[in-house]
């Protein structure tokens, strides 16, 4: 395996995901909040990504989410942009703002600031969306410091994709 800058466990997650989407003929988009694109930036780590990859979206804003995405104004208020319908929006909008036939999302408060009494930091909601097929939701409560929460978010999201692509 080549040298990355993310640890080799996720590194091998993200190249067997993209084996398999070549080996399927399918193409995946980003939509990411709180990993402002690490997860885009780890599978395009992987030498012939091109294939695969359709794009990514960093949506940190709620602004972002409403007009790159179509997160709706009333889901951001009523659930708030940490929340599983706001995830599920994410990853829809993505899917339908492309040509990619999956679409991973994932929102949260990586800390050290941003959380309330209902969402500590860690919490982090993902979603994956595919074509003729449910969207797939999962929530974690990660521990650590920042950049170990965005990490593993980015686990998290490959689990989740893997999930997804067992499906078809």
């Amino acid at each position: 395996m080549m040298n990355s800058m993310f640890p080799l466990e996720i590194n091998s997650k993200a190249s067997s995901i993209l084996k398999v989407c070549k080996q399927k003929g399918i193409t995946i988009i980003t939509a990411e909040s709180c990993t402002g694109g690490l997860i885009a930036g780890c599978l395009t780590e992987i030498p012939g990504s091109s294939s695969v990859i359709e794009g990514g979206f960093v949506t940190y804003s709620n602004q972002a989410k409403v007009s790159m995405l179509s997160v709706k104004l009333e889901q951001l208020d009523q659930y708030g942009a940490v929340s599983e319908e706001v995830a599920r929006s994410m990853a829809e909008g993505a899917l339908r703002s492309s040509a990619a036939d999956i679409a991973i999302a994932c929102t949260g408060v990586a800390g050290p600031g941003g959380a309330t009494n209902t969402k500590p930091i860690g919490l982090v909601h993902l979603s994956c969306a595919l074509k003729k097929h449910p969207t797939l939701h999962k929530s974690c409560n990660f521990s650590g410091e920042r950049s170990t929460i965005r990490l593993a978010t980015v686990k998290a999201a490959f689990e989740l994709i893997e999930a997804q692509l067992n499906i078809i």
